[in-house]
């Protein structure tokens, strides 16, 4: 949903003075992230569904909220907090692979793409002595006050 609809929205729902608060989760690369990812990332270059950006993206906590500077720019809202946590999953291949399957840009890639891919985390996670990866997270938590 365009930004600007979205907190004139939530701000008409809300009286003056009124918060609002929204969580972002995501995909983080701390300094110790799983190497997993970076020989992953590898299969997505050679099907054509590469990051995009800068490999590894930046640590999450040298990332800026993006919902931050929405609730800026929206005219109704002014942020009064955000809080940062990070955290990590294990996965096993069918787990992590049952996770992408709930991720737009993998149900829209071509099947065949798709399979390839699942394959390669399927061998790459047969290759370790427990068959699991660590997926950190980060959520960002941003507070805004109606204006």
């Amino acid at each position: 949903m365009d930004s600007q609809v979205k907190y004139a929205k939530a701000a008409g729902l809300l009286t003056p003075g009124g918060h609002l608060a929204v969580w972002n989760a995501d995909h983080a690369m701390p300094a110790d992230f799983d190497p997993f990812f970076t020989e992953i990332q590898k299969v997505y270059e050679e099907i054509g569904e590469g990051h995009g950006g800068p490999w590894p993206s930046p640590p999450p906590e040298d990332q800026t909220d993006p919902v931050a500077a929405e609730f800026d720019a929206s005219g109704h809202f002014t942020v009064v907090g955000t809080r940062l946590y990070v955290g990590a999953s294990r996965y096993t291949a069918d787990e992590h692979i049952a996770l992408l399957e709930t991720f737009s840009g993998h149900i829209a890639m071509e099947p065949a793409k798709r399979e390839h891919l699942y394959q390669e985390i399927r061998r790459h996670l047969a290759a370790r002595p427990d068959g699991r990866l660590t997926r950190h997270w980060s959520v960002v938590l941003t507070v805004g006050r109606r204006l």
